[in-house]
């Protein structure tokens, strides 16, 4: 009788959702906008791009459940669509979650789907227009419709100065691993998790494309250095 009750009374505490508290909706608003590549294209509290969902209200939309998986691998949830799968520790990942669904109703998940017969094959324009044109512009002139939103301006494609100047492994690393590791905007997603590295190559391409320009001479095979 003594175990039944224990039983009983523990029941509620554990189905609680855990308890998010000022501190950490503060820190993880913090991290959206310092450290963070989801506000190049979500808004949040006003503060953010708005070519995707709004995570202001995301909560109201979708359930919790939702919330995690899209998070986890967007791609497994909706193929094709233009969110990479963002790189970070697991903590922040799980603070991150329990941000956003702090608000949202339970669910089953959604069912998970395969990229593996969708958006691969792309000629590389395609793919510029894909994962690059709502903050670079179509045509590499930072012109997207989320480039006005961004602390920082994204980099003009088509400017042969400044897209000379970087080596083509300099451009490849960016697109690989965002903005942040490469000491620039951290609005800039990292899409290694979620590109090959063959479309990552083809981005490179696209990019000498729009600027009508080679990398520095000393990055080049057959400079001699």
């Amino acid at each position: 009788m003594r175990a039944l009750f224990l039983l009983v009374l523990a029941a509620p505490l554990t189905a609680q959702a855990p308890v998010v508290t000022p501190f950490q909706e503060a820190k993880v608003r913090s991290l959206f906008r310092v450290q963070l590549p989801c506000l190049g294209c979500h808004e949040l509290e006003g503060d953010g791009g708005r070519n995707a969902p709004s995570l202001t209200t995301v909560a109201a939309r979708r359930n919790a459940a939702y919330i995690r998986a899209i998070i986890e691998d967007p791609q497994r949830i909706v193929p094709g669509a233009a969110m990479p799968r963002t790189p970070m520790p697991q903590a922040t990942r799980e603070a991150v979650i329990r941000y956003l669904t702090r608000n949202a109703s339970g669910g089953a998940p959604p069912p998970t789907r395969t990229l593996a017969v969708y958006g691969r094959n792309l000629p590389p324009s395609g793919l510029y227009n894909r994962w690059c044109a709502s903050c670079h512009g179509h045509s590499g002139s930072a012109d997207g419709p989320d480039a006005k939103y961004l602390p920082v301006p994204p980099a003009v494609h088509h400017d042969a100065v400044r897209m000379g100047a970087r080596s083509d492994d300099a451009l490849f690393d960016v697109i690989a691993g965002g903005g942040a590791v490469m000491g620039k905007s951290a609005r800039m997603p990292a899409f290694g998790s979620t590109l090959t590295p063959t479309e990552i190559r083809s981005l490179v391409g696209h990019i000498r494309n729009l600027c009508a320009c080679v990398g520095p001479g000393w990055s080049r095979s057959g400079s001699g250095r």
